[in-house]
């Protein structure tokens, strides 16, 4: 009888807690999405871009994913200007893809800065700016603000660590990050998508590309540093690599340099 009652008490501390964290996200969008707005319209040139319509879906999307996704802090208190960086981040990559869910995300953990391969963010071998989890960290996305910030900077060249990797967490939708989109991309598209990663990722080795070379460690990476590329600066990327711009558009369901979003 004792543990009957305990259970019950048990419970309904638990429906109390999720009624009131559900009342209180509500609350929070509903109150937040001006600042949002605010924030999109100063900090992310891809949702200057849209016109009216799709701002608005943009906007929506932005909503979705911070209501499906945990975002907290180790070593550093979230903003606004966290919450929003992060969730276009999400957003950009799959702006063509009506519906779309991360389902293979449940957190993104920032960091004050880069951390290292133990997730500490002092001391030495601090060169990683944002990760996939795997294993014990699946569903985990970590990410540094430091990268994030500058990624929607005007210092940030071809470069967004953060769409990097969600575009990974893409690739991985389908069971493997491999570079090779398979529930993105049609079929008889696969064999030409991978010789023209593998023939620029030799142009890469012989230094006769303008793509990061961190592209040739696999070609995962190739496929989200190129999509960093693609989304920063897509007309330089079209007038550079037209080949792989037609391939992306494809890919990402996307021609940022036509798209109004109004789609």
């Amino acid at each position: 009888m004792t543990a009957l009652i305990v259970g019950v008490v048990i419970l309904a501390a638990i429906l109390y807690f999720i009624f009131r964290n559900k009342k209180a996200t509500v609350a929070v969008s509903q109150d937040m999405e001006s600042a949002y707005e605010k924030i999109l319209h100063a900090e992310v040139p891809f949702y200057g871009k849209l016109d009216e319509v799709g701002k608005t879906k943009f906007m929506k999307l932005v909503s979705d994913f911070l209501e499906d996704t945990t975002i907290e802090g180790v070593g550093t208190e979230i903003t606004d200007l966290d919450r929003t960086l992060i969730a276009s981040s999400a957003v950009i990559p799959i702006f063509g893809f009506p519906g779309w869910k991360y389902k293979n995300l449940t957190n993104v953990i920032l960091y004050p800065d880069t951390f290292n391969s133990d997730f500490q963010f002092e001391g030495e071998s601090r060169n990683i700016m944002g990760m996939v989890g795997s294993g014990y960290m699946n569903g985990q996305m970590l990410l540094s603000r430091a990268a994030l910030v500058k990624g929607f900077s005007s210092a940030s060249g071809k470069e967004n660590a953060a769409i990097h990797e969600f575009v990974h967490l893409l690739d991985k939708s389908d069971g493997a990050t491999d570079g090779m989109p398979e529930n993105l991309l049609p079929h008889e598209y696969a064999t030409p998508w991978l010789k023209m990663m593998h023939k620029e990722m030799h142009s890469i080795e012989e230094g006769h590309s303008d793509i990061n070379p961190y592209a040739i460690t696999n070609e995962a990476e190739f496929l989200a540093v190129a999509a960093e590329y693609f989304f920063e600066k897509p007309e330089k990327f079209e007038r550079m690599h037209p080949d792989l711009y037609e391939m992306l558009s494809r890919i990402f369901a996307q021609d940022p340099n036509k798209d109004s979003g109004a789609s």
